[in-house]
Formats: C-alpha cells, sequence, structure tokens
C-alpha cells in the first residue's frame, strides 16, 4: 500500500500530513475528555444544512436528526433486508382493513431533553407533539422541502389548512381541529386518510424528518429552530460550528432502551453483535464528534492515522483499501473490520426542466437531453473514476427498495455516440458557424452549464463529462460551488444541471418517485418535471397494495423518465466501510442512517494521543 509506504521521507511526510490534520480536526487543540469517555468520531464528506426536521432533505442534516428525534418506530439495526419495530409507540399500529385509519399508541414516561424552552420543568412526550410535528411539514412558513411527501399522505383536512392559510394570507392555525390527525387522548394518534395508504408504517418511521417536536422549542426559538433541535432521542446537540463539525453528546434524560436487534440466521458478524450486546442499555457511547471534510485524501489520511473510527473509503483509494473486494493484509493485520454493500442509492444528473436552454418537453429538447444522456459513458465513469465501486443504474429504483429487479434493462444505460449525434443533427442541433460546437436549431450559438463542487474527486467527475460533451460538440461551462449552497439554488431552480445522489430513506420506491412528482417542483423534485401522467401514475400507486398492478405503472413511471429524461441515471453505488479495532457493533443501517447508540468503543484499544 502506498500510503503505507516504509521509505523515510514518505514516513516524515505522512506524520508531518497526520500532525496537520489532527490541528484541523480539533483533536490536538480539543479539551481533555474524561478518560473513560467513549467517544466516536467520523466525518461526512459534504456539509450539513440545519437540525429542524420539516425543514431539511439533505442525507448529512437528516442522518444527525434522527439520533436526536425519534419516530413512532425504527429499523431494526440487524434484521436483513428490514423489520419495522415499535419505537416510541407502545406496539405495532391499528390498521383499518381498506388502510385509510391508522391508530397508534405511544408510550407514557417517555420525556424530551432538557431544554430552557420548557421552563425547568420536565417535558412528557405525548400524542399531541406528533399532531403538531406533522401539521408543521404543512405550515406555509416552515417552507418545507418535505411538504409535497407529507401531503402524499391524504391526511383528512389537512392540506385544506394550509390552503386556508395560503389563500387568507394568514398565519397557520395550528390551534384548528383536522378531522384526520387527532390526539385521541393523551398517548393516542389517529390518522384518516382520504384513500388507502397500505404503506403509512414507512412514513410514520422515518424519526430524522417526522420525529416528535416540541412546540415550545419551536416558538421559542422560532428563526433558530434549525440551530435548537430538541428531541427524545439518545442524543443531544452540544455544538456546531457550520459545514466544519458537529458535536453530541449521550441524552442524560434517555429512557431505558437496551440493545435486541435480531439478525438473519445466517447472517454470523450479526449474530455476534446480537450475543455480545444483547441486554446493555442504550447508548453505549458518550459523544460522537462529525468532521466534514470534503476533500478525499485529508478524510483518508484522519482515518488511517486514527483520528477517525469509522470512514466509507473514498473512491481514490478503494481498490488499495479492498483490492478485488477483499480487506487489504496490512489493514485487516491492525484489527480493522470492513463491511462492504450496493447501496440503496441512484446518483443522477438532473435537467431543469425550466431552464431555457436543457428543459421543455418539445420533441427538439427532448432530443437534447436523450444524446446528452446516450454520450454519458456510464462504463467508463465506474472503471475510471469509480474504481469499479458501482453497478450501472437503469432507472430511479434503487436496490432493496421495492420494484427493484437486477434483471431490469432500459435505455438509459445505454451509450452510442453515433446516435446521439444522430438525434442532434435530426433536431437541428448542428455547426452552423464552423467554430466546432454545435448551436440551437435556430442558428444561435449556444453551451449548457453544470453545477459541481469545488472538491478533487468532483473535478474528476467534470472533466470525464466535459469528455462526453466535446464528444458530441456541445460546449459545456461548469460552475462549482459548495454543496449547501448549489443545493440552495437547485432548490429556487437556478442550476441547469446538477450531479448529486439520492439515498433511500425507506422500503419503498414512493419517495424515490417523489423526486419526478409534479407538485414537489422546488422542493424534493430539483428537475421541476411535471408531467401530467406520470403524476396519475404517482398516486395510483400510493393508494395500492404492493403487486402486479403496482409493478406495472412503476414500469411505465420508468419508460416515461426514460423517455423524458428529465434525469439521467448513472450508478447504484458500491460502499467499503472500514473500522478501528475499537470500534464495536457497527453495521451499515438497512435505512436511515441511524446507529450511533448500537454501538461502542473499547477505549483500551484505542492509541493514546501523545
Amino acid at each position: 500500500m502506498s500510503l503505507m509506504t516504509n521509505k523515510p521521507k514518505r514516513q516524515i511526510l505522512r506524520a508531518a500530513l497526520a500532525s496537520l490534520l489532527a490541528v484541523q480536526l480539533g483533536v490536538v487543540a480539543a479539551p481533555a475528555q474524561a478518560e473513560d469517555a467513549k467517544v466516536l468520531r467520523y466525518a461526512f464528506v459534504a456539509g450539513e444544512t440545519g437540525f429542524d426536521p420539516a425543514q431539511i432533505s439533505d442525507l448529512y442534516s437528516r442522518i444527525i436528526t434522527g439520533h436526536i428525534f425519534e419516530g413512532l418506530y425504527k429499523y431494526d439495526y440487524l434484521a436483513r433486508p428490514f423489520k419495522v419495530k415499535p419505537n416510541v409507540a407502545a406496539a405495532m399500529p391499528e390498521v383499518s382493513d381498506d388502510f385509510k385509519t391508522w391508530t397508534v399508541r405511544i408510550k407514557p414516561g417517555i420525556y424530551f431533553a432538557d431544554d430552557p424552552a420548557f421552563g425547568g420543568k420536565k417535558r412528557e412526550l405525548v400524542a399531541e407533539d406528533f399532531v403538531y410535528s406533522l401539521k408543521r411539514f404543512f405550515d406555509p412558513a416552515t417552507k418545507s422541502p418535505a411538504y409535497n411527501f407529507f401531503a402524499g399522505m391524504g391526511v383528512i383536512g389537512l392540506d385544506e389548512l394550509r390552503q386556508a392559510a395560503l389563500k387568507d394570507k394568514k398565519p397557520f392555525d395550528y390551534n384548528a381541529p383536522v378531522e384526520g390527525l387527532r390526539a385521541l387522548d393523551r398517548y393516542t394518534i389517529q390518522y384518516r386518510l382520504k384513500a388507502p395508504r397500505p404503506r403509512l408504517l414507512y412514513t410514520i418511521t422515518s424519526g430524522d424528518q417526522y420525529g416528535a417536536v416540541a412546540r415550545e422549542v419551536i416558538e421559542a426559538y422560532k428563526d433558530k429552530t434549525m440551530e435548537h433541535p430538541v428531541g427524545t432521542g439518545p442524543f443531544m446537540l452540544k455544538s456546531w460550528r457550520r459545514s466544519s463539525q458537529v458535536v453530541l453528546v449521550r441524552n442524560p434524560g434517555y429512557r431505558e432502551v437496551f440493545y435486541d436487534g435480531e439478525p438473519n440466521a445466517d447472517d454470523a458478524r450479526g449474530q455476534a453483535f446480537a450475543a455480545q450486546f444483547k441486554g446493555r442499555r442504550l447508548p453505549m457511547i458518550d459523544r460522537v464528534e462529525v468532521s466534514i471534510i470534503e476533500e478525499s485524501q485529508p478524510r483518508w489520511l484522519a482515518y488511517l492515522n486514527r483520528e477517525l473510527d469509522l470512514v466509507t473509503v473514498p473512491l481514490e483509494f478503494s481498490n488499495i483499501a479492498a483490492p478485488k473486494g477483499q480487506l487489504a493484509p496490512n489493514l485487516a493485520k491492525q484489527g480493522m473490520q470492513m463491511e462492504r454493500i450496493v447501496n440503496p442509492d441512484r446518483t443522477v444528473y438532473y435537467f431543469n426542466m425550466e431552464d431555457p436552454v436543457v428543459g421543455g418537453y418539445t420533441p427538439e429538447k427532448v432530443a437534447l437531453r436523450r444524446a446528452i444522456g446516450l454520450a454519458t459513458d456510464i462504463n467508463r465513469e465506474i472503471n475510471t473514476v469509480r474504481r469499479g465501486q458501482a453497478v450501472i443504474a437503469q432507472s430511479v429504483v434503487a436496490p432493496s427498495t421495492w420494484g427493484y429487479d437486477p434483471n431490469f434493462k432500459s435505455e438509459n444505460s445505454d451509450f452510442d455516440l453515433p446516435r446521439a449525434k444522430a438525434l442532434l443533427d435530426m433536431y437541428g442541433y448542428k455547426d452552423v458557424d464552423g467554430d466546432g460546437w454545435r448551436d440551437l436549431p435556430d442558428g444561435k450559438p449556444f453551451s449548457i452549464e453544470y453545477a459541481s463542487q469545488p472538491d478533487a474527486l468532483s473535478r474528476s467527475f467534470d472533466e470525464l463529462w466535459k469528455k462526453n460533451m466535446d464528444a458530441i460538440g456541445i460546449k459545456i461551462t461548469i460552475k462549482a460551488g459548495k454543496w449547501p449552497e448549489q443545493l440552495k439554488a437547485a432548490r429556487a431552480g437556478q442550476l441547469p444541471i446538477w450531479l448529486l445522489g439520492y439515498s433511500a430513506s425507506d422500503p419503498d420506491v414512493q419517495a424515490g418517485l417523489e423526486i419526478l412528482y409534479g407538485p414537489a417542483s422546488g422542493g424534493q423534485n430539483l428537475a421541476r418535471f411535471k408531467l401530467e401522467r406520470f403524476d396519475e401514475v404517482y398516486r395510483r400507486m400510493e393508494a395500492l397494495p404492493d403487486g402486479p398492478e403496482r409493478l406495472a405503472l412503476l414500469r411505465e413511471a420508468q419508460k416515461l423518465t426514460t423517455a423524458y429524461m428529465p434525469q439521467k441515471y448513472m450508478v447504484h453505488r458500491i460502499v467499503t466501510d472500514l473500522t478501528q479495532p475499537w470500534l464495536q457493533g457497527y453495521k451499515r443501517p438497512p435505512f436511515g442512517n441511524v446507529f450511533w447508540q448500537y454501538v461502542d468503543i473499547d477505549n483500551a484499544k484505542r492509541p493514546v494521543k501523545p
């Protein structure tokens, strides 16, 4: 392994880099921790946006909120592919035969973490907190990017409350009763829906977004709620340096919860964790320190220098850490552990359908997007930039989610330069002025703008994409910006094209389809794709139970997105996680990215810093 060579000069350089990294990460300068404190340290590859569940949609913020707030249900940490269990709920929901009425009773004696907003009193979690929390997604003032997802629940009377606020231009009335959203008593909540929702269970399991918040906290902090998350979960926010470091600590008021994972019978690693930790009170660690390290090399070096306890191996080092998919012998000798899976995600670049150059539904605009798609060499991306750590995506459907078929094939994955050039020629995108670049059908010159980030890995993707476009004579300009700022611009409809990844937050496909659902434009639907037939398919799928009829609609949705090409689906990523010898019990969660409370730190094995 080149990073661990024995040449003296490289040893000195490595030591210097490691010391610099330690200072940058705040390890050397940080206040001393209690000797027995168990601290988990790892890194995000991009900055977070904040920690108010109703105002976020990005993965990194939701990882944080998933450990502070709690949903009614949770995913078993060890069961695969997944198993839903009660969390703050006392039991599984009571569901009517038509899937229109769901009744949930929550456990008494669960309390929010202490906060000045409660005036020095203990604040018990009650059913009304889930009523209030859901209403917040419908309040126009919240500007929730997840509004359309929760509107899809179809709660009777809830969206009407939103529309009244919009029409009358008055504050949202949180005190107004809603027919389909009621606290029947202190501990019982009932949802009554306009149409069947067979998979509502997944929605009320998403604690990272639909985790209970207290009205007192929201009203106390007003426009600062992104900075003051207060939940009932196992951790509390200790400090936050935006896009630099997030620190959480054990919630001292967290109720008695014990390790009870149910691994598959053939899962040796899961069985070992279950035996090792069964009956242990959660969380088992005291503190979590998350650093934001966007560049791959510093992140990898920080892990090798033992400044991080866990790392998802950066692409540039994947074949060094895990040659041919096996943990490198030198890392194995150090006691490191590896987990490697095809992630339930998809990377895409989307086209802003309202952009005057790449957007639109007329034949020549569709032809332009499809030609760009055909000119995108996904295999080359996988074999070069991704070092083989991905599989080609055929559509929006992610692995491990309902409707995914590894044998499904669509034009989305085709790489065909002659067809791409023929499409452009046919619809008038020709080089009129002889400068070597194609012009618009009306003869005017054009270029397409592509959004990116200013890190080394993104630049590698940029170079490959430029080569793809050069091959068909389309001029591009690349506009780099920090990830949180690009997300804001994307929601505002200001980015014509942007490459990003979407991870599945639950086992169903519906949330994946939402990124193309017309009413979600400006929220999850960054492409602002609005197609009446697609929207109709989306709504019908929401109401149907899983089965052949719903699957047929999904296949139609896949055909529509391939035909109009509002998004080009690239890959499903293979992720390789490495853990240090002293981090025990880590297993990549099935959904939701919640795992901190299930891992332990053996400080006796952790090297002592000088």
